[in-house]
């Protein structure tokens, strides 16, 4: 009797085969640029097939999540280094559309499938940085059992609205707002003393995303020496709340310059001087918020005016509060002027 051979199918071939079965798929979505929190996304998954595909899944997936980490020192005063991995994550959307495949197969050629969704509205804005970042992404996948056949991702920008919470918050904040720093120099060269006082003013403290920030900044110079310019910076201060290997809660407040410039002014001594400013914002940008608000991390903002003494290596310093929110008219009430003061004495 002759020896009867049987050869098995290869299962390597066999998922080449599927791979090679899909020629391309595609992603088509709207042209904005950014998306709101609330609003909705249409779209088109596009499906290009060199062969019939039999049983397949096809599915498009809308995700936003958000992940921290960072290294902290445990304790300072022991011999050696030991530093512990604080961390948190937060998912705020996971939505899914599996498209329903008629007598179960699709034959060679493009297929078309239209989806929606519709983003929540109290999720936070795309952020980014070396601690943590908040991202959002539609993936559309056509897969046969369990293999992944191909695979699209696109990743969104997404603008985060106030929440209920912000606008209590930002209410008693609706008013035109003037800070005002001072500070005392004494010159023991020559026995003389002066003073320099910076003074911000803003029709309004709350702004919106792309919105221009204008303020108008007073300098009364009264020392024997110029005033030459002044740094004008929007700072975001991040504070992020993360868990340790143990389970206790961490936090972490990082500096964030969102955008600057210069001011040349060249005060005289013993003169006065008014300079109109503007800063654009960018977007999308997180808006002012709380750690309840994000589950992982909170935002902030200042607008930070500085400018160097004369003849010394201090500076005078101005911080504005600044409220972020999603639209510019939220509330409308009665305006009324609020000023702080500062006062630092100074001597060089």
């Amino acid at each position: 009797a002759g020896d009867l051979t049987i050869q098995l199918p290869n299962p390597s071939n066999t998922h080449s085969s599927l791979m090679s079965t899909v020629r391309a798929i595609n992603l088509v979505l709207p042209e904005a640029e950014v998306y709101l929190a609330g609003s909705d996304i249409e779209g088109q998954l596009v499906l290009n097939l060199r062969s019939t595909l039999v049983d397949p899944v096809v599915k498009v997936e809308l995700v936003g999540r958000g992940y921290l980490r960072w290294l902290e020192e445990e304790n300072p005063e022991w011999d050696y280094e030991k530093s512990t991995a604080c961390t948190n994550q937060a998912v705020y959307v996971s939505k899914a559309r599996n498209f329903d495949i008629e007598d179960g197969w699709l034959d060679s050629g493009v297929h078309t499938f239209d989806f929606h969704f519709n983003f929540p509205p109290s999720i936070p804005s795309t952020f980014n940085s070396k601690i943590g970042c908040i991202s959002y992404f539609i993936q559309g996948t056509c897969c046969s059992g369990q293999v992944v056949l191909a695979k699209e991702e696109r990743c969104l920008l997404l603008q985060g609205i106030a929440t209920c919470f912000a606008f209590l918050f930002t209410l008693s904040m609706q008013a035109p707002l003037v800070v005002e720093a001072r500070k005392d120099i004494v010159y023991f060269c020559c026995f003389r003393r002066g003073s320099v006082i910076l003074r911000i003013s803003l029709e309004k403290n709350k702004f919106c995303p792309g919105e221009t920030i204008v303020f108008k900044t007073d300098i009364a110079n009264r020392t024997c020496k110029y005033v030459r310019k002044i740094h004008f910076a929007l700072n975001c201060i991040v504070l992020y709340q993360g868990f340790s290997s143990r389970g206790e809660p961490c936090f972490l407040e990082e500096l964030r310059e969102v955008t600057r410039f210069e001011s040349q002014t060249d005060t005289a001594p013993f003169e006065a001087m008014r300079v109109t400013s503007a800063l654009d914002l960018p977007k999308p940008m997180p808006v002012t918020s709380t750690v309840k608000e994000n589950k992982i991390m909170a935002f902030r903002y200042e607008l930070v005016g500085t400018s160097s003494l004369p003849c010394t290596t201090s500076t005078i310093v101005a911080r504005v509060p600044i409220i972020i929110a999603a639209t510019p008219n939220h509330f409308s009430v009665e305006q009324k002027a609020v000023t702080l003061h500062e006062n630092e004495d100074d001597m060089s």
